[in-house]
């Protein structure tokens, strides 16, 4: 079995009330997160607030150099566990906050002081591994424009731990978990501080992940009682590696020893109307079309159907769970299931081993490294330009979606009508949109000619220099699929999405109007007709989810049917690839 660490019950109910006397340190930076300030006071005295300025400027400055300098200095604190020496200078949790502090004093003092860093300090009912108060670093880059007062938030989390979780004694360095995704918050603030964004945006570093997502749950709980409104949050964890372990969480890497430098997986929860995969399609089209034209080295972004990797947690739900939109960026590639209590575990993650690299020709100095510094670049401008795009982008439409006969669906804009142009997401059976149309000049459009299919929409408004706002909720309609002799149906099941699929994939019913039933489920066979797996359904009106976890790497066509009462109603087939 994969390995399911013991303080996962703890983590995924969010240890309720755990945190308390949550308070920002700096008063300021918690007005502008508010929206309480004037923007004035922080304006640029050159205000570079276009999107292919803000787009091209943090493509250009991020530094693989910067990356790796700020990885070195955090090898350097040995051992940051939560729970680790708050006193020291060179040694600990402590030392490497307050060094991540004066990083963002940095980057304020050479951007006309426009970045504000604060700690978000908390109290733990009991103790994290023995330490009661704790701090998360943020800095806090106000927005130019307060009519909307949404934050949006990137953060990665600094704590490292050993094969103990609170081991606090031997070397934890944790470079790849997650000195990767604290460099990349702090290369962000560096570049990003330079531009102007509508929107206020947070850069965060939290504590206390490994023992349960506390600093981020903390952040949560602060912004959900403060009222801080929140546009998006994107996680970073494990996110500068490359290698592939004998072990991986699934949905997993191929095998050991496998190099990959080109992918990075965007997983967020949910699926039809998941305004968390919306926020991943956005991440993607914006590299698609605002980096990937001009980009040296092509990355793909994949868009996972998980929260997260089977058993695993990241600092994204909490947020998620508050219900705000939130994703995580990991690797492709991770050395290591996180299975420590294995004998036989010898990958690098959760363990002393999560070093930066080895001295192959033993003169004391690292020649071949476990982070990738030009990968993890890649990866800090993919998140830098999706929170540029949205910190100027314009308001969210809403719509209605009708069918004008079998084979044609038309999008009429409702609200936010004062804009020019708009764009349409259309997908089927996958995570990401099958096509993006764009239109102007009118509230209304007809796509036309489509085959039979359930069809999935969402819209965007786009403003005057051509930025696209968050797409909105999700509609769907049904061409030519779901009439028998010409009436609606009342239960319809869908396919599968993604299909095909590697290790999970969500199965949906549609209920088109009320029906009474005592018991419902999913029944999946294999093409020999034996049932492998019943999944319990409640049917509501409209759509109703499940998961299927079939495994990892596991391939084959199956047959899944709708069962209502004892009696089959409907089958599709579904293929899981390798």
């Amino acid at each position: 079995m994969k390995f399911i660490p013991a303080f996962l019950l703890c983590l995924l109910s969010l240890c309720a009330n755990a945190q308390t006397n949550i308070l920002s340190t700096d008063t300021v930076a918690e007005e502008i997160m508010l929206g309480s300030y004037d923007p004035s006071t922080y304006l640029a005295t050159t205000i570079l607030n276009q999107p292919d300025t803000i787009s091209q400027g943090i493509s250009a400055n991020v530094s693989p150099d910067s990356l790796h300098a700020y990885i070195e200095t955090l090898r350097t604190f040995r051992n940051h566990n939560t729970g680790s020496d708050t006193v020291s200078s060179t040694n600990g949790i402590g030392a490497a906050r307050r060094w991540a502090y004066s990083k963002f004093q940095q980057f304020s003092a050479a951007n006309q002081n426009r970045l504000i860093p604060s700690y978000l300090q908390f109290d733990f009912t009991g103790d994290i591994c023995g330490i009661t108060e704790h701090r998360n670093i943020l800095a806090v880059l106000p927005g130019t424009d307060t009519s909307d007062r949404s934050i949006i938030l990137v953060e990665g989390h600094i704590d490292s731990r050993s094969e103990n979780v609170c081991d606090t004694a031997s070397l934890a360095q944790g470079m790849e978990d997650n000195a990767s995704g604290t460099a990349l918050v702090l290369e962000l603030a560096r570049v990003m501080s330079r531009y102007s964004y509508n929107h206020t945006i947070v850069f965060m570093i939290t504590i206390g992940e490994e023992q349960g997502l506390y600093g981020a749950q903390a952040f949560a709980t602060y912004a959900h009682q403060k009222g801080i409104s929140i546009k998006a949050v994107l996680n970073n964890d494990v996110i500068g590696g490359i290698f592939c372990g004998h072990t991986s969480s699934v949905p997993s890497c191929p095998g050991y020893g496998n190099i990959d430098s080109t992918d990075v997986r965007l997983f967020s929860f949910g699926g039809f109307n998941s305004f968390h995969k919306g926020l991943a399609r956005y991440v993607k089209l914006e590299y698609k079309e605002m980096i990937l034209p001009f980009a040296s080295v092509p990355m793909t972004i994949n868009i996972m159907t998980p929260e997260d990797r089977t058993g695993r947690g990241g600092d994204h739900q909490p947020f998620r769970q508050l219900s705000y939109t939130a994703i995580r960026m990991t690797a492709a590639n991770e050395d290591g299931d996180a299975n420590v209590t294995d004998t036989a575990y010898h990958d690098r993650q959760h363990t002393t081993r999560d070093t930066l690299g080895v001295d192959t020709n033993l003169d004391g100095i690292i020649d071949s490294f476990f982070v990738d510094f030009n990968y993890l670049a890649r990866n800090t401008v993919i998140n830098g330009n999706a929170i540029g795009m949205m910190g100027i982008s314009p308001k969210t439409p809403d719509f209605t979606l009708t069918t004008n006969n079998q084979n044609n669906l038309t999008v009429n804009i409702t609200q936010q009508q004062q804009y020019n142009t708009y764009r349409i997401g259309l997908r089927t059976t996958t995570n990401d949109w099958d096509s993006v149309y764009t239109f102007s000049g009118t509230l209304s459009y007809t796509i036309g000619n489509l085959s039979p299919a359930v069809y999935i929409v969402s819209v965007a408004s786009v403003d005057t220099v051509g930025v696209e706002s968050i797409f909105s909720e999700e509609k769907m309609a049904s061409l030519g699929i779901n009439q028998i002799n010409g009436a609606q149906v009342s239960v319809e099941l869908l396919q599968n999405s993604p299909n095909p699929s590697d290790e999970i994939t969500n199965i949906s019913v549609l209920v088109n109007r009320p029906i009474q039933y005592k018991e419902a489920y999913i029944s999946i066979r294999d093409i020999l007709g034996r049932e492998v797996k019943r999944l319990p359904l409640q049917l509501k009106e409209g759509i109703n989810e499940t998961a299927y976890h079939h495994g990892d790497h596991a391939s084959g066509t199956f047959i899944y049917t709708l069962v209502i009462d004892g009696k089959a109603i409907q089958s599709k087939r579904m293929v899981f690839t390798n």
